[in-house]
């Protein structure tokens, strides 16, 4: 498809047809939509697509979870990357950011699927859930207190595990953390916060922040599957690192999550290529 067309199919494109996403290394997969919360539009940097070190204007985002926005993420990257405008070409279905999920609810379950292959994960957190009267509705705060280690245990939850859930069950009750303030902070703070969190690390904030709060400008320099993507869309001889993932995607922003996402694609796609020539 060419550039234009690809263009004029976006601008006249209606409600998009129904897509899961996933992520390499994604912790979790998108939980029975039992809550509804709403995103705020967010001011985020808008930078110069012609010198890398503009004076920055502000601009207003919605979050991605906006058909909208997902088609000016589009259109932007069609744009400013002709490489990356190959694999969006490429991918007929545009990416759908979905979750209903509270951020507390979310980050429990991101927790949970640490270090875990999808299935066994998602049969933990479903054993998981039917400790709270409600199912997902019922995991609060309080109510994750007071299932002790032991009963946690008792479900397949290790040690660790059941320690890092009680530690963020904690933060909320003190009120060091909740679900209004998380989705007001900026993604500096989010990182700075969320990380306080035994067992809550960089990565994991990052797929929180594109997954679960749709933020348009998360760059996961430390995921694996968008560091390869990078590496085969550039045609790099090896995996870039953070700096330089920064100076490569910098013209994505401030769709910098919609290009990650599309990284996922690409190697997906990579992958799928190289499996049909094998046999």
């Amino acid at each position: 498809m060419s550039l234009r067309k690809t263009l004029t199919a976006l601008s006249r494109a209606s409600s998009p047809p129904d897509s899961s996403i996933s992520a390499v290394n994604l912790e979790a997969a998108e939980p029975s939509r039992s809550s509804q919360i709403t995103f705020r539009p967010r001011k985020i940097r808008k930078v110069s697509l012609d010198d890398l070190n503009p004076s920055p204007t502000t601009i207003t985002a919605s979050p991605l979870s906006s058909k909208s926005t997902v088609d000016i993420a589009l259109r932007h990257l069609l744009i400013s990357d002709e490489l990356l405008g190959g694999v969006i070409s490429a991918h007929n279905t545009p990416p759908v950011f979905e979750s209903t999920s509270t951020p507390f609810l979310s980050l429990a379950r991101s927790i949970l699927y640490q270090q875990l292959a999808t299935k066994a994960a998602k049969c933990i957190y479903d054993r998981f859930i039917s400790l709270f009267p409600g199912g997902e509705s019922g995991v609060l705060p309080d109510s994750v207190i007071s299932v002790s280690a032991v009963d946690l245990r008792e479900i397949g939850v290790s040690g660790r595990k059941a320690s890092y859930l009680h530690d963020l069950a904690g933060k909320y009750k003190s009120g060091e953390l909740s679900d209004e303030t998380i989705l007001e902070m900026s993604d500096g703070e989010l990182i700075d916060r969320l990380t306080s969190v035994k067992g809550i690390g960089v990565w994991t904030v990052h797929m929180f922040m594109i997954f679960s709060l749709h933020r348009p400008d998360v760059l996961p320099v430390g995921d694996l599957g968008v560091r390869k993507g990078v590496k085969d869309l550039y045609g790099l001889k090896n995996l870039p690192g953070p700096l330089q993932m920064e100076q490569l995607c910098e013209k994505w922003r401030p769709y910098r999550s919609v290009g990650s996402w599309y990284m996922w694609r690409l190697i997906e796609s990579n992958k799928t290529s190289k499996t049909k020539l094998s046999k």
